[in-house]
């Protein structure tokens, strides 16, 4: 334990002073997201009139301020914790390519959704049941489970390959058992179908609330343990060399990234690439540690988020598209643009 103590408190005066060019990245995306915050409030069927009349008309300030702004608000949010949960994956897992839902947890999410609306219309006990629990209390419930489920598969945390493995099995595994279910219950299909596809609609100021406390217990874990993460980059027998004691630390990791999953899908549904590409995005503009990494990555998610949540309602008004086909689109046009520049 002292060797431990010893390799995680290291003088203050040895740490280099962060780059100036992380510090401009973090005030950029603070900036950019409060520009995209304000543009939001004008996005919507009654268009920005309604912010200018929101002040006379209490039916314009009830639009803006109850249905746009929880919204926008929890569109950062959520972008944010996919963000953080994002860049704790690739760096627990060593690679670029890990995103949020490694474990399981979308599908996870997705089959719980299904077995609620089934039981919803199963008995009167069971609709009073979920009445309280919610919808996105079943998928948060849902995406915890498909985590301890990858974690009892894979016997722990100990081999990260496995861990991996276990995720990808269990990830498939629920999802096929969530099409059996919208197979034999097709009325349940449409209602899934928009969790499924993510949407921001039902986002209100208590979803907002519940997300800003999970983000913030989530971040506080994540710096705390960032410098384990620069250690495993390393690799494993340098941070054993160290004194890490990477089973607890490990499985730590792995508790803030399925929290932070699960508190985003639960309130805005399956929402692809967010976690994926802001880590990506902020290491093509600087290269820094992972405390850094890590905060940077929330506002990278959160801007991302929040940009196609204002696209996805203003590009066919008063229609609406799906904001999780949208960040698919976009991230998976931004990974064709990387591959297309790699060297050959």
């Amino acid at each position: 334990m002292p060797t431990f103590t010893r390799a995680l408190n290291v003088d203050a005066s040895s740490v280099p002073r962060p780059p100036r060019r992380a510090w401009g990245l973090g005030v950029g995306l603070v900036l950019l997201s409060l520009v995209l915050g304000a543009l939001s409030l004008g996005v919507g069927s009654t268009g920005v009139e309604a912010v200018w009349r929101m002040l006379a008309d209490p039916v314009s300030s009830q639009i803006v301020w109850d249905i746009r702004a929880p919204r926008s608000l929890g569109a950062y949010t959520a972008g944010a914790l996919l963000g953080l949960a994002g860049a704790v994956a690739q760096g627990l897992f060593r690679n670029p390519l890990a995103d949020p839902f490694l474990l399981g947890s979308a599908s996870g999410a997705s089959l719980g959704v299904a077995l609620a609306l089934v039981a919803l219309g199963a008995s009167p006990l069971a609709a009073d049941w979920l009445l309280r629990l919610g919808m996105t209390g079943a998928a948060f419930v849902g995406a915890v489970a498909a985590v301890l489920l990858t974690l009892a598969l894979a016997r722990g945390v100990q081999h990260t390959l496995r861990l991996l493995l276990a995720g990808v099995v269990v990830g498939v595994v629920l999802g096929a058992f969530t099409s059996l279910i919208t197979l034999s219950f097709p009325e349940t299909l449409q209602s899934l179908q928009a969790y499924v596809l993510g949407t921001t609609a039902f986002v209100g100021w208590s979803a907002v609330a519940t997300m800003v406390v999970v983000w913030a217990f989530c971040a506080a874990i994540a710096w705390a343990l960032a410098r384990v993460l620069d250690a495993l980059v390393l690799g494993e027998a340098t941070a054993h060399s160290l004194g890490l004691p990477l089973v607890p630390l490990r499985l730590a990791l792995v508790a803030v990234m399925a929290l932070a999953t699960g508190a985003a899908v639960a309130q805005t549904g399956l929402i692809a690439f967010v976690g994926l590409a802001a880590p990506h995005l902020v290491r093509a503009v600087v290269k820094t540690t992972h405390a850094r990494l890590v905060l940077l990555s929330s506002l990278m998610g959160g801007a991302l988020l929040l940009l196609a949540d204002a696209l996805a309602r203003g590009l066919m008004a008063p229609q609406e598209l799906p904001v999780g086909v949208l960040t698919a689109v976009l991230g998976g046009g931004y990974l064709l643009w990387l591959m297309g520049r790699a060297p050959r």
